[in-house]
């Protein structure tokens, strides 16, 4: 049996503590937070060096505010508690090094919670890919503003999942990019912009994201040699077309899905982990420190 902890009760902190209590090798051991705004069955603190004192948990899901990575993760590492820190892995590069480092010198276990990567149709489409030669890459996710974000900027908070998505399924390295931002609703940070990226072997990729749109919406186009693929993250649905001829006629195939919450398979990955050491598709604090450096680019 695992012990946990969740440290930041938020909506994600809320998400993790009710797919945490559902998994039967985890005990969720304690909660910690600065407001407790629900009644809890489990030991609720406000202090996390306390909360690491007193519950002695084997793992800490961190899910408080970007700026708060830091402190809370070098707590952690100092007590050798493995982490799970809610992405990005903090609000500056430096921040997140420093953080990797206190992980390195502990010896403890770690992952950022990029949780698109185990979206079941992300899964499907990187599947599908294999052996393709890869043209171009589409990403879009728009919604509209989401009122408890008030730390960061669309940049931070939306197309890190992107970033992160274009190197976990193309299996590519990011060589150039270019980004065009603007803040129209927000009071200090953007919530529009447009990124585009040159990958090794030409491989082109752009995201398109707002806190503009009245609905959400979360698709991938992934162009290759011989097919088209469109992926609704939302749907989670996938469909290829393919023999295209010169009368702009094609073939269209329905890919098959099995639906789950991301989430759920995020965490029995990070379970997992702790006991056998396999990481599985987790996000290293190397690939947040990556996606970070393109992401709060001057």
């Amino acid at each position: 049996m695992t012990k946990v902890a969740i440290i930041g009760l938020g909506a994600m902190g809320k998400n993790h503590y009710r797919i945490l209590s559902m998994l039967d090798n985890v005990e969720v051991c304690a909660l910690c937070d600065v407001l407790q705004n629900d009644p809890y069955n489990e030991p609720f603190f406000h202090d996390v060096n306390e909360m690491l004192e007193s519950a002695k948990p084997d793992a800490v899901i961190i899910a408080v505010p970007t700026f708060l990575h830091k402190d809370v993760a070098l707590k952690c590492a100092a007590k050798g508690v493995h982490i799970f820190i809610e992405k990005p892995a903090a609000s500056t590069v430096e921040d997140a090094k420093e953080i990797l480092r206190a992980v390195e010198s502990a010896g403890i276990k770690s992952c950022v919670g990029h949780v698109e990567r185990f979206n079941p149709v992300v899964q499907a489409l990187k599947e599908e890919l294999v052996g393709k030669e890869i043209f171009s890459v589409a990403i879009t996710r728009v919604g509209p503003f989401p009122p408890r974000i008030a730390d960061v900027g669309v940049l931070t908070d939306l197309s890190v999942h992107d970033i992160d998505l274009i190197r976990f399924i193309t299996h590519k390295d990011i060589l150039d990019q270019a980004i065009f931002k603007s803040r129209k609703i927000h009071n200090h940070h953007e919530d529009n912009a447009v990124l585009s990226f040159e990958l090794t072997d030409s491989v082109i990729a752009n995201i398109t994201t707002n806190w503009l749109t009245p609905f959400k919406k979360r698709c991938i186009e992934v162009a290759c040699q011989d097919s088209y693929f469109e992926a609704d993250l939302i749907a989670q649905s996938l469909t290829e077309y393919s023999a295209f001829s010169t009368n702009n006629s094609y073939v269209v195939r329905g890919c098959h899905i099995k639906k789950d919450e991301p989430l759920i398979k995020e965490l029995e990955m990070f379970i997992s982990y702790l006991e056998t050491g396999e990481r599985g598709s987790l996000a290293t604090i190397q690939d947040s420190i990556i996606t970070l450096k393109i992401a709060i680019q001057p």
